[in-house]
């Protein structure tokens, strides 16, 4: 079972993510675990606060790094029946200058036990967290977000669909891994696909018609068309 810790001011955000769909029924099965935590409750002030004004000046404001590393040293210094958590934690603290995320990481971290997401806010965080807290900074794509919280749930509904059992047809994931030679990791293959109705007219004149090629039955035709459409993702 793999655990992911998500540190967040706001806890509600990941309330229906979580109770709906793949993940809902994976955690219900028992099959990984996530628990949302406020970073609030890491504060010593009477009123909460975990952000302040940055040195030196600037607009907005800048999450304190004294909540987040008590928030940290908790998390990883939990005891369970006696024994200290498994060292195969990462720490992630999600930036728009963070090493971008693929499908290579995704593959890496479904063989960890434990993954800590650090979700920022306002102007940002604290360097001080990224330079000594953090185990690695990562950003989903080069665009800024108003915080963590979305890029936490890609990398763990990436990560999620690579643990066994939970995908309910995991035969999905063995047709399209692949090994890239040389490089390490996997890759990942996309096709192109289509469904019912075999043609479709959305106004009088247009129709918009699924290829011959996959009515035919011919399957060495059709694996051909497949090879021929195919994207690999993560190169």
């Amino acid at each position: 079972m793999i655990k992911f810790d998500v540190i967040t001011i706001f806890p509600e955000i990941f309330d229906s993510y979580l109770s709906e769909s793949l993940i809902a029924r994976a955690l219900k099965k028992k099959l990984l675990k996530i628990k949302v935590h406020n970073l609030r409750n890491w504060t010593k002030n009477k009123h909460k606060v975990v952000d302040d004004s940055p040195f030196g000046g600037g607009i907005g404001m800048v999450l304190k790094v004294e909540p987040i590393y008590r928030a940290i040293k908790h998390l990883t210094t939990r005891r369970e029946k006696g024994k200290t958590e498994s060292k195969k934690t990462k720490i992630i603290l999600f930036t728009p200058r963070g090493k971008k995320f693929n499908q290579k990481m995704a593959y890496q971290f479904s063989k960890l036990d434990n993954i800590i997401f650090i979700c920022g806010r306002y102007e940002g965080v604290d360097e001080r967290v990224a330079k000594n807290i953090a185990d690695i900074e990562l950003s989903i794509g080069d665009y800024v977000l108003m915080g963590g919280e979305l890029p936490a749930m890609a990398v763990i509904e990436t990560v999620s669909r690579l643990i066994p059992g939970v995908l309910s047809k995991p035969k999905i994931l063995e047709e399209r891994a692949l090994p890239l030679d040389g490089r390490g990791g996997k890759g990942f293959i996309e096709y192109v696909q289509y469904t019912r109705p075999e043609v479709f007219s959305p106004k009088d004149g247009v129709t918009w018609r699924v290829p011959k090629v996959l009515l035919s039955g011919d399957h060495k035709k059709i694996a051909e068309w497949h090879e021929k459409n195919r994207k690999i993702i993560e190169k």
